[in-house]
């Protein structure tokens, strides 16, 4: 009887260690493939133009410099400028989004009130609608107003942003004791205050988690800013990829292309690792029921 026992025993060991096993090399395959893009973005940047067009290489071509040089002094775009302008409005988006998305779950979550329900379905209804939906509408009341050309026009608009309310709202959910809520109401504490105080630092995961996201989602969005950005000055970082990669054919450089796109994801990369600590502990936390 023990034999058996330990007959079995060893042999869902042995299952467990070839599950384990087999998932650690799907891990494995899945982050090469995903680090392999990234690899190959800085091989194809340091590569000529020419180098480019002759084929596909894992090897770097030694033109990392002049493509820098050629996309940072490129007259027909400026650089500089449009990642600073991306910066602010990606940073901008960001935190107001987070910071009010947390405001309107921590009503939703820490108030009983007659249009709960409905508020909370309302606003999942409005997850569901494509931007582009209310996208024409929006144009077209900038235009007539006279509000193109304006960061604040890319900015507000990202305020409203049911997934971040709808995560906000889970996480609270799972990590967020009304307790403390009911002693801090107690301790003579006003709600803003408690908010600010006291449920926004115990947030700090899941705010890590939104703010990277919407960083990376304002950094990246090209649909509105085409719209409404028409000044050189005022134009955002994917704008001039697009500039770059519709220039004529005998002025096109693919290595100022993929320099200019790897210029692009650092400011991301490092906003990543900078929240990267948070960004783990937010997932992981969100996920199980407190």
């Amino acid at each position: 009887m023990d034999y058996n026992n330990s007959a079995d025993s060893r042999k869902a060991k042995a299952q467990l260690t070839a599950l384990r096993v087999l998932v650690y090399a799907i891990l494995i395959f899945l982050s090469i493939l995903c680090l392999f893009s990234f690899y190959m973005l800085i091989i194809n940047a340091s590569r000529s133009n020419g180098q480019l067009q002759a084929g596909f290489t894992l090897i770097p071509g030694g033109h990392m410099m002049d493509n820098l040089k050629n996309a940072w002094t490129d007259a027909s775009i400026n650089i500089p400028r449009g990642l600073l302008n991306s910066f602010m409005i990606a940073a901008l988006t960001a935190v107001l989004t987070t910071y009010f998305s947390a405001l309107t779950a921590y009503g939703i979550h820490a108030y009983d009130f007659k249009l709960k329900n409905i508020a909370f379905t309302f606003i999942m209804a409005i997850m569901v609608i494509p931007s582009q939906v209310s996208a024409a509408g929006f144009v077209q009341i900038c235009y007539k107003y006279n509000l193109t050309n304006n960061f604040l026009m890319l900015i507000l608009p990202g305020i409203a942003a049911p997934v971040v309310f709808f995560y906000m709202k889970q996480y609270m959910e799972s990590t967020l004791p009304m307790e403390i809520v009911e002693a801090a109401r107690v301790d003579g504490s006003n709600e803003f205050r408690t908010f600010n105080t006291i449920i926004l630092p115990m947030m700090k995961p899941a705010i890590a988690v939104q703010l990277i996201f919407s960083f990376v989602q304002s950094w990246n969005n090209y649909f509105l800013p085409s719209l409404l950005l028409t000044k050189a000055e005022m134009k955002t970082v994917p704008i001039m990829i697009a500039q770059l990669r519709s220039a004529d054919y005998s002025k096109f450089d693919m290595g100022k292309v993929y320099m200019f796109i790897l210029l692009a994801i650092l400011p991301v990369l490092v906003v990543y690792i900078f929240l990267s600590r948070s960004i783990i502990k937010g997932v992981t936390a969100g996920s199980v029921k407190g």
